[in-house]
């Protein structure tokens, strides 16, 4: 069945909406910054109505992964075809679109995050036009990650995010945005350039039958680089198991693990976040994060099953450090958003840990901690761009007895908090738990030890509540006030996600699990030598 709107795909309607608002936001006159806010505005409400009707028509049965007939909303057409440029052959990269259970949460998270994001950016007030083109043209980046199943056309929209993202913080950030945003720019690029050199290899590496002549020709399919027997016995990358397919593992790695931010990879993250523009710390942490996890699960799992099955425990030993680290450093921690900021390094531990123990249970809990961080710390984040609008500092010992004075603030953090603690009854319990009963099954003492963060992660978030909250409220807060209409515009749905999710998990369990388990059956089958799964 054709999912088209006017001819379009809705693949490519999600993805590229933004940038039709984008022009519109630089057609509209410097002076009229209302219509400018709206036009983003309608652009994300647009693309999220887009998600929404993509999840209606998700069939949840297919597999994917590197199953041609397992992806759903598929638009594949030849973008670039030169035939014979020098040495490199007949050149053909094509404009490969779709999605499976392993990228349909990813998709409703970038769209519902992207349309809070707007409503946290209504009170910017500098360079209006520029900030929310900026902002859209990140919105399709991120969007085409998700939906690009070429690796040609990954790799451009994963580096369309860096220039907006670079620009959003070095020129709307905090008194050090400079300094942030060219340390995420370096530490980005980086990583990219091996992402690059990877992709390359991958390229020369990979051979399939051009089915319009017949003749041999190179490929960035993904899809094909997943098949062993599409590489060239005399390329470099070829052989399971061999040296150079694990060191193309540990650069296409270490690309992918400064996005995540694994330790040490990960000290971009704070400045960053503290430094951004209230909407952007919600994107930077509520979708940024999670591209370079999907990166490892799309891309280097079952391209180099082999590796993984290699490096999974040191993977794993890489998880707990996240998970441990990142929640000692929240805990010393006396600025609200820097807390947070190293609760996600924290909390995005977890994902490592589900997602290399490479068993169902495991993988899962990865993939939903992937969706329930997103949505939880876009909480989190919004909720201290609310106070500091307000008292204009977050230092977390100048406040207290908040609660009386905001009791709704106080409640939407509240349930923000506990989510991030692992409250049964909330999402992140579901995905933690998950996590652990996978990791538990494949490296038992790495998951015992890593279950500090748990108890790590309740003592900072509950001793937050207590400083911002509780005892004697300061006379200089007394007139603050609380929440107000549009905050929680931006607050209310995530929080109904977050509940929802806690109560009934299956709801984005269900659509991932034949994609998630084809995953884990490849990754075992292909990795240990035997027959490719078909």
């Amino acid at each position: 069945m054709q999912y088209q709107f006017l001819g379009i795909g809705y693949l490519t309607w999600i993805t590229f909406l933004p940038i039709l608002g984008m022009a519109v936001v630089l057609l509209i006159p410097r002076a009229n910054t209302s219509a400018m806010k709206w036009t983003a505005l309608a652009a994300t409400v647009l693309q999220l109505v887009v998600a929404a009707v993509i999840w209606i028509n998700f069939k949840p049965g297919l597999t994917g992964i590197n199953d041609p007939n397992g992806f759903q909303f598929v638009e594949k057409f030849r973008w670039i075809d030169l035939p014979g440029v020098a040495w490199f052959g007949h050149v053909a990269v094509d404009y490969f679109l779709g999605i499976d259970g392993l990228s349909i949460p990813m998709v409703i998270l970038t769209a519902l995050i992207s349309f809070v994001g707007v409503i946290a950016s209504w009170n910017i007030n500098k360079s209006q036009k520029g900030y929310f083109a900026l902002y859209l043209l990140l919105d399709t980046g991120m969007m085409g990650v998700f939906v690009a199943l070429d690796m040609f056309l990954f790799y451009v929209f994963w580096e369309l995010m860096l220039l907006p993202m670079y620009f959003l913080i070095g020129v709307w950030g905090g008194p050090r945005r400079e300094y942030a945003a060219i340390k995420f720019f370096l530490y980005t690029l980086f990583g990219s350039v091996l992402i690059l050199l990877v992709m390359l290899a991958l390229y020369f590496s990979v051979s399939i039958k051009d089915p319009a002549t017949g003749q041999a020709m190179h490929t960035f399919d993904m899809l094909a680089m997943m098949n062993p027997q599409n590489f060239d016995p005399n390329s470099l990358l070829a052989g399971i198991g061999t040296y150079w397919r694990y060191v193309a593992f540990i650069a296409l790695f270490i690309g992918f693990a400064i996005k995540v931010p694994i330790f040490p990879f990960h000290t971009w993250l704070p400045d960053a976040h503290v430094e951004a523009p209230t909407a952007i710390s919600v994107i930077l942490a509520g979708v940024l994060l999670k591209m370079g996890t999907y990166g490892f699960l799309r891309v280097s799992f079952p391209i180099f099953p082999d590796a993984i099955l290699k490096f999974a425990y040191p993977l794993a030993i890489l998880g707990f450090i996240n998970i441990v680290y990142g929640a000692l450093c929240a805990m010393a921690q006396t600025d609200f958003k820097k807390l947070i900021a190293y609760s996600s390094i924290s909390h995005m531990g977890v994902v490592l840990l589900g997602i290399a123990a490479l068993n169902t249970q495991g993988v899962a809990g990865g993939v939903l901690q992937m969706f329930n961080h997103g949505i939880v710390t876009a909480m989190l984040f919004l909720i201290v761009g609310v106070i500091y609008d307000r008292a204009h500092t977050r230092g977390l010992n100048e406040f207290g007895g908040l609660a009386n004075q905001m009791p709704v603030y106080t409640g939407i953090m509240t349930v923000a908090f506990f989510a991030a603690i692992g409250l049964p009854g909330l999402s992140e319990f579901i995905s933690e738990l998950l996590s652990y009963l996978g990791a538990f099954q494949a490296f038992r003492w790495v998951a015992i030890f890593s279950s500090v963060g748990i108890v790590l992660t309740a003592g900072y978030m509950l001793w937050t509540l207590q400083r911002v909250f509780l005892g004697q409220l300061p006379e200089k807060w007394k007139g603050l006030p609380d929440v107000n209409g549009r905050e929680l515009v931006a607050l209310v749905p995530l929080m109904v996600v977050v509940i929802l999710l806690g109560v009934f998990p299956s709801i984005m369990l269900n659509p991932m699990s034949s994609t998630l388990n084809h995953l884990v059956d490849f990754v075992h089958k292909v990795g240990t030598g035997l027959t490719a799964v078909k």
